[in-house]
């Protein structure tokens, strides 16, 4: 991880933290790009970065929103909105999505940060993924998205370093306006 989350007080705030360092690796593997440098897919991998940000937005929301809080936040789910999923559509452009995943990171935020405990679990819905009627607790749900998330900014770093040479540090050391390299 290419940059250390601060020693917190609390597990909630531990958890939202390394949920929100992930989400910044993965924002700072477009740091710079055009929109068709996020959207080329240079890998023998279909996914491009704008895919991986549109991928990780509605991940996170679906298991805040819907599984964690139990609220519709789209239609049910069909073979072609799955592969959407993992597939630039019309409409969809890098800026739309890094926006979004504003947008859900502050939700989740919010909705955790409302809860009585970590402790509050859910039925998982039914799907041939999951065994027949298991739950799962906000603390699961957040460490699960703290490795969904983490995933697919290694897998955005790949692509990106790909496309320019860019590595995760540097990339970092451009967003915070530091030199790039050893220093003495």
């Amino acid at each position: 991880m290419p940059s250390l989350v601060n020693a917190e007080i609390d597990e909630r705030d531990a958890l939202l933290n390394f949920l929100a360092a992930q989400r910044g690796g993965l924002r700072r593997a477009v740091l710079g790009l055009t929109e068709e440098q996020a959207a080329s897919t240079p890998t023998v991998s279909s996914l491009s970065l704008t895919v991986l940000i549109k991928h990780a937005a509605r991940c996170e929301r679906h298991w805040i929103v819907e599984n964690l809080m139990q609220r519709p936040v789209e239609e049910p789910t069909t073979a072609e909105r799955w592969a959407d999923e993992y597939r630039l559509v019309d409409g969809d452009t890098l800026a739309g999505w890094l926006a979004v995943y504003e947008q859900v990171a502050a939700e989740t935020e919010k909705i955790v940060r409302a809860l009585p405990s970590l402790e509050v679990d859910f039925a998982l819905p039914a799907a041939p993924w999951f065994p027949p009627n298991s739950r799962r607790t906000a603390r699961w749900t957040l460490m699960h998205l703290v490795e969904e998330t983490a995933r697919h900014a290694g897998h955005a770093d790949i692509i990106r370093e790909t496309l320019d040479g860019k590595v995760a540090f540097q990339l970092l050391a451009e967003e915070q306006g530091r030199p790039w390299g050893p220093t003495e």
